[in-house]
């Protein structure tokens, strides 16, 4: 069975079976302290039953997990832009396709509800159909593309977001 527990420090050195993903954005240390410093409500971590780290998510109203999802909250609450966003929402390849993002998900939807937050938001990879899929599914839509958001590896164009 899945655990759900909030994110440690140690976890910073067990997620790189989830972080070495190509189509995960990776961080430096120092940026995923800052988020647990700052919403540590939000980083959540999923832990297979034998320990291992399966994803986590990111949010700016945030979370990790094994899948993992990290996020934060941000905005203005006067004019109605407070809201969640999804900083990186990463599951390991051995455990995808379980629901465990669509599951994040909907945790960091209920923590930005809870925290006032009028809607939620991301960035994906205009090159991960099933990611965009996922969130279509979930109720997303696209409501812009930003050109260049990711940058490349190894000399290739940067990467287009929605």
């Amino acid at each position: 069975m899945t655990t759900l527990r909030a994110f440690t420090c140690d976890d910073l050195f067990r997620f790189n079976n989830i972080n070495l993903d190509p189509l995960t954005e990776t961080y430096g240390i120092p940026f995923y302290l800052q988020y647990l410093a700052h919403w540590p409500e939000y980083f959540i971590v999923a832990e297979a039953p034998g320990g291992e780290l399966m994803g986590y998510s990111e949010c700016r109203v945030l979370m990790l997990c094994m899948f993992t999802v990290m996020g934060k909250a941000e905005g203005s609450v006067a004019r109605e832009e407070w809201h969640g966003h999804v900083t990186a929402l990463s599951v390991a390849p051995e455990f995808r396709r379980l629901g465990l993002a669509a599951k994040l998900m909907e945790l960091l939807e209920e923590i930005s509800e809870k925290k006032g937050g009028f809607f939620v938001d991301l960035f994906v990879r205009v090159s991960n159909q099933v990611a965009v899929n996922m969130y279509k599914q979930l109720g997303y839509s696209v409501y812009r593309t930003v050109l260049e958001y990711y940058s490349a590896s190894s000399g290739e164009p940067d990467e287009d977001a929605y």
